[in-house]
């Protein structure tokens, strides 16, 4: 609700969002007063509301300041940063790992700040590709280093469930903006590390 007590364009009163899961069970075939499905409304709300949290953060808040200035000039790589994500095609959940590596330009950010970058956007309707480069644009910006590279490998249920029912099909993406994109030496680098490779 706004000041005036309207309903915010985009926004579901918590009761509306319910009564609509409610009319989806129903339309299933399922009864919606049984036991099991009672609670079962509430409960779909708030697990909604949790994996789409990204929508309702603020990204400067979430970094909150945690720039430094620094001499280092080699490149700073994080991976195996877990995530969970929900495809925009069917809300079923795609998950797996991304890396992130970046370079450098007299700045450095807090290091657990690079899966709170990942959670961020990865709590929302997405896909894959999208993620990829919208955490790299945002490393970008806020960082500002020299360059930076986003890889994800992921495995989606909507693949695996159903459509083709492949279980152990992986998607791989990856984003390469500044040095990343433009030295080969650098990409490589990065592309060598996260392999596990010296």
């Amino acid at each position: 609700m706004n000041r005036s007590g309207h309903e915010e364009e985009g926004t579901v009163e918590p009761h509306g969002l319910q009564d609509l899961i409610r009319q989806v069970l129903q339309s299933l075939g399922e009864k919606t007063d049984r036991e099991g499905l009672v609670g079962t409304p509430g409960r779909v709300e708030r697990s909604l509301r949790f994996l789409t949290q990204g929508y309702r953060q603020d990204l400067s808040h979430l970094l909150n300041g945690a720039l430094f200035t620094v001499s280092h000039e080699e490149m700073v790589l994080v991976k195996d940063i877990d995530f969970f994500s929900l495809c925009e095609h069917h809300l079923l959940p795609f998950f797996g790992k991304c890396h992130i590596a970046y370079l450098p330009n007299g700045k450095v950010v807090g290091l657990s700040k690079l899966p709170r970058v990942v959670e961020f956007f990865s709590r929302r309707l997405q896909l894959q590709e999208r993620l990829t480069g919208e955490i790299a644009e945002a490393i970008l910006d806020k960082v500002q280093p020299l360059g930076v590279g986003v890889v994800i490998e992921a495995q989606h249920l909507c693949m695996m469930m159903r459509g083709v029912e492949k279980q152990n099909a992986k998607t791989v993406t990856s984003a390469m903006l500044g040095v990343f994109k433009t030295d080969p030496k650098t990409r490589g680098e990065f592309l060598n590390l996260i392999r596990g490779n010296p």
